[in-house]
Formats: C-alpha cells, structure tokens, sequence
C-alpha cells in the first residue's frame, strides 16, 4: 500500500523559502519517478518539478532557478526545496510518484507567499 504525504507548506514572506516533503508513510515504494504540481486557485493544476527514474530533473520555467527537486529513497520521500518565493507561487502543492503504471498522489500541501 502507498500512502503520500506532504508538509512542509505554511505561510512565508516574499523572498523566503520553504522546503516541501513528500513521504511514502508506510515505506512501501522507491521513489524513482515523480514530481511536484501546484494548483493556484481559479487556476489548473500545473507541474512544477519532475524526476525520471535516470535522475534528470526538469523544471517550468516560472521556477527554474529557485527550485530544487530531490529524492531520498532510504527515507521514501521526496522533496521539493524552493527559494526567493514571489506571491504567484502562491497555490496548493500536491506531490506525485510513479510505480509502475500505477500514480499516487498525496492530499496537498498549501503554500501561501505574502509580499
């Protein structure tokens, strides 16, 4: 069984940051393809962050730069570290893992930047 959890969102000045974590709670898959999306309110779910099982990274060119996706599968999660915040990357953030043909998603995690 797979279980996703996220946290590490809150609240965070403009210019701040925050690392979000996205955990396997009953340590059950080996985070090897996944990602990160956000959804801001009135807006669609966009990908922000995404890991192939060859360990390249990508990222949406309104983060680049500022965000960091990474994995630690001893620990069966995965982060997202995100720097110099602006209030647009204000949203939800859901975290998302690939097993297989199988995705699992977590609840989500709200991230609000103030100016």
């Amino acid at each position: 069984q797979v279980r996703l959890v996220e946290s590490g969102g809150g609240l965070v000045q403009a210019g701040g940051s925050l690392r979000l974590s996205c955990a396997d709670s009953l340590r059950t898959v080996r985070i090897n393809v996944g990602g990160w999306y956000r959804q801001a309110p009135g807006k669609q779910r966009e990908l922000v962050a995404f890991v192939t099982s060859g360990g390249t990274l990508s990222y949406t060119d309104s983060v680049k730069g500022r965000c960091t996706i990474s994995r630690d599968n001893d620990k069966h999660t995965m982060y997202l570290e995100m720097n110099s915040l602006k209030p647009d990357d204000t949203a939800v953030s859901f975290c998302t893992v690939n097993v297989g043909i199988n995705s699992y998603w977590g609840q989500g995690t709200q991230v609000t930047v103030s100016s």
